[in-house]
């Protein structure tokens, strides 16, 4: 999902819930609690990849003698991250694909679940060491943090199977997004222009959960939603055809690891260089295409990258 800076579920039943659940999350603010706590495993490839000694050199030694890597994460955000049907377990690309970058550099992963908008925070305070949750590279993050660009995503529609949404012309509609993400502040643009051509004003619903705003839609509480782009396509498979994708993918960004900001030639160099290797060892290819988003796919990973 694309995160705004100061850049996830409703009950509709224990079937539809936990299909959106495992289906389900962007990029928000930076502030607020977590909604978790405690440690979850993830899913991942790491147990096959091996150490690359010139990297782990690169580590800072306090995270290296602990040999572990605390990941802040908005488990929410399928098909990026989110919870495995044990409730527990985070999985998803983007931990897969960090669990191979920790392993290429002689650590684990440990996933902590917590709220969008406190990550950032939690990653300058040292409670995490990392923050990967889809965060979308900008100009206002790069000022707070050091992050290392390693996947591109767009902004999607998504509506009813069938409905007529327009996203070029959706005033007078009920659109849902995930809280504190850059696509708030596109409806709320788009919204502006509605009221200053004279028309209906956009009536924006915002979730805390990604997979609350498509329940919304699901259910017809709203018209249309926006996300991240492989989060709409992830969405649309998992709801059955409920849902249809509305128009093309616009506003293509990277997302970034995020770490502290005095990081960069230690840890994000490191992290970079993890990323390289694996993009040449074609574990970076395997992963993108497990979880069917290989177009969002890189070949130049990047320290805070010009955006």
């Amino acid at each position: 999902m694309f995160r705004t800076t100061p850049g996830r579920r409703a009950i509709l039943g224990l079937a539809l819930a936990a299909a959106l659940t495992t289906s389900l999350a962007a990029c928000g603010s930076e502030s607020g609690d977590d909604t978790g706590s405690g440690t979850t495993p993830g899913a991942g490839t790491s147990a096959s990849t091996s150490v690359d000694a010139a990297l782990a050199a690169k580590v800072p030694a306090d995270i290296k003698s602990a040999g572990k890597l605390l990941i802040g994460t908005d488990s929410t955000y399928a098909p990026s991250e989110f919870l495995d049907s044990d409730g527990k377990t985070v999985i998803g690309f983007d931990v897969d694909l960090f669990n191979a970058v920790a392993a290429k550099l002689g650590l684990t992963a440990e996933w902590q679940p917590a709220s969008f908008d406190s990550i950032i925070p939690g990653v300058a305070s040292k409670k995490y060491n990392v923050g990967v949750s889809s965060f979308t590279v900008n100009a206002d993050r790069l000022k707070e943090a050091t992050m290392v660009s390693y996947f591109s995503a767009g902004t999607q529609w998504a509506a009813k199977a069938g409905a007529t949404v327009n996203a070029d012309d959706a005033c007078g509609k009920k659109i849902a997004v995930q809280t504190a993400t850059v696509q708030v502040d596109d409806i709320t643009a788009r919204s502006k222009k509605c009221t200053e051509a004279g028309k209906a004003k956009i009536t924006i619903d915002q979730y805390q959960a990604q997979s609350d705003a498509t329940n919304a839609v699901v259910t017809g509480k709203d018209d249309a939603m926006l996300a991240d782009s492989p989060v709409c396509a992830y969405a649309v498979k998992q709801t059955n055809g409920q849902l249809a994708l509305v128009g093309e993918i616009y506003d293509s960004a990277p997302y970034g690891y995020v770490l502290p900001k005095d990081q960069a030639d230690t840890m994000g160099a490191a992290i970079q260089g993890a990323l390289k290797a694996l993009i040449t060892d074609g574990t970076y290819k395997t992963v993108l295409g497990k979880w069917g988003v290989d177009a969002g796919g890189i070949t130049d990973p990047a320290v805070n990258p010009t955006v």
